[in-house]
């Protein structure tokens, strides 16, 4: 018999898999973040075009606005600097921009807070309820790293969850919406995943100075959404 091999702590990653889970009661599958215009418009008709949609906004958005914010709140969550948080929450709720986007990352927020301060995974653990609470009007992103920080995931596996999760909701939109079948959401998600790595070791260096969510056709799509006709999602 060989001697078993130390095992990594497992909770924490146990932890993240609940935070990225589509279980999470945080209300994300009704939003599309602008796709579903775009797919109204014929933007987005066929895979290749989700793939380029998603693949696009992956890079030059979230992966360069959100995911470095994130890994900032990360640190200062972990080093008990709670007036950074709430000065990178300001921050991102002034980058959203149009109602939708804003409306979305606040009721997201919201109930992932309400969640977090009742689950006693999170709550019990000292002093995290009240810095939690102690937000005025909490974003998603600022609520989520709350979470990871307090369970102590490492940040590059926070940010890759957090950007698989994104990724996996806007693919389920894109299911729905084109429509799309079962397998070539596989390849969506095959397809965003490899690049998931390299936007992590990104996020991680990126200096707040080159921070940016510069994709105005998301602003637009967002926008247009507001009015659409008929509608599957909020946003």
């Amino acid at each position: 018999m060989h001697a078993a091999a130390p095992l990594l702590p497992l909770l924490p990653l146990l932890r993240l898999l609940q935070l990225a889970s589509p279980a999470l009661p945080v209300g994300a599958y009704t939003y599309s973040q602008g796709l579903e215009w775009a797919v109204e418009s014929g933007v987005v008709a066929r895979e290749a075009d989700a793939a380029a949609w998603i693949g696009d906004l992956l890079e030059w958005s979230v992966a360069r606005f959100e995911a470095p914010l994130l890994a900032s709140q990360l640190a200062a969550w972990a080093c008990g600097e709670d007036g950074e948080v709430a000065r990178l929450n300001d921050d991102f709720l002034a980058s959203r921009e149009t109602a939708e986007l804003r409306a979305e990352t606040l009721q997201m927020g919201w109930s992932l807070v309400r969640l977090l301060t009742e689950l006693d995974a999170f709550a019990a653990l000292p002093g995290w309820r009240a810095r939690l609470l102690a937000l005025d009007t909490p974003c998603f992103p600022t609520a989520w790293s709350a979470a990871a920080a307090a369970w102590q995931v490492p940040a590059d596996q926070a940010l890759a969850a957090y950007l698989w999760a994104w990724a996996e909701n806007q693919v389920m939109a894109a299911l729905k919406a084109v429509p799309l079948g079962q397998s070539a959401g596989q390849r969506l998600l095959a397809m965003l995943g490899e690049r998931i790595p390299a936007l992590v070791g990104q996020a991680l260096e990126l200096p707040e100075a080159r921070w940016s969510n510069y994709t105005p056709g998301l602003a637009i799509a967002s926008s247009r959404h507001e009015t659409q006709y008929t509608r599957l999602f909020r946003s």
